[in-house]
């Protein structure tokens, strides 16, 4: 029987408290472990990260058992594809050297048992949201990357972090009208003969049926936790529930999938 793939996108490490971060972290990996053992791919659809800058030789510190867990991963056979989203657009070479892990910065098609997948992080999609397809540009030139890698690490993270957070609240409250320009783009990527088109960056997760083919929105792990799994034959948005146990050993804990749309039973 063939093994699954996976799909989960917007997790934004380091973005909140050290409480949620942990927790988030957990939650995470538990979830890598379930694609271990049951996986033959996984795609990270952008913003694995809050932020991420490679220096030549320094990378963010704070997530060594996220990136220990994704090598072993590789190491035992899964293969792993990191599509850059707008907060970690910035990888260079560590995760295809020294991670096995390839890295994506343009969108891409690619055929899975049969059928047609499109991946895109979702950025840049908003109709009308011209000031930050002209942002984007800035920030991603090779000039203006240059001359951020100059400032010192302790000076850059602060600059990001502090920019993350008020692109957040901009977005936010601002209004991109009635017509879903990432919806519009999926349905066109499906008129020209793509199955699946797979995307992030709303941090809604939605599935939205166009004609023969079926765009997916993966949701975030903030506040859905929800990721996407294809057994070859359909594709199914879920949701990953881990539950801490109420015991003496706290290592203990009762890890649950549970699929989107199916209703929660009352306890």
């Amino acid at each position: 029987m063939k093994k699954k793939i996976f799909f989960f996108s917007d997790v934004h490490l380091g973005l909140q408290n050290e409480r949620l971060e942990k927790e988030k972290e957990r939650r995470l990996i538990a979830f890598l472990s379930h694609v271990q053992q049951h996986g033959e791919q996984l795609f990270i659809l952008g913003d694995l990260f809050d932020y991420w800058f490679e220096y030549k030789y320094v990378i963010p510190r704070g997530y060594h058992h996220v990136l220990s867990k994704l090598a072993m991963m590789v190491e035992q056979g899964v293969k792993i594809h990191y599509i850059a989203g707008n907060h970690d657009f910035w990888l260079k070479d560590f995760f295809p050297n020294d991670l096995g892990i390839p890295v994506h910065k343009d969108p891409f098609g690619l055929t899975l048992h049969g059928k047609k997948f499109y991946f895109h992080h979702g950025d840049g999609l908003a109709l009308n949201d011209i000031g930050y397809r002209i942002l984007k540009k800035v920030l991603r030139h090779p000039v203006s990357v240059f001359f951020y890698s100059l400032l010192h690490p302790d000076w850059t993270a602060p600059i990001a972090r502090g920019s993350s957070k008020t692109s957040r609240e901009y977005t936010g409250h601002k209004d991109f009208g009635e017509t879903d320009g990432m919806i519009q783009f999926a349905e066109e990527k499906i008129n020209e003969g793509f199955d699946i088109v797979i995307m992030g960056h709303r941090h809604k997760p939605l599935e939205h049926s166009s004609g023969k083919g079926l765009y997916v929105n993966l949701g975030d792990w903030i506040t859905y936790n929800t990721y996407a799994e294809f057994d070859g034959k359909q594709i199914l948005l879920k949701v990953w529930n881990t539950e801490i146990k109420k015991e003496r050993v706290p290592s203990k804990r009762r890890s649950t999938v549970t699929a989107l749309h199916a209703p929660r039973r009352r306890k």
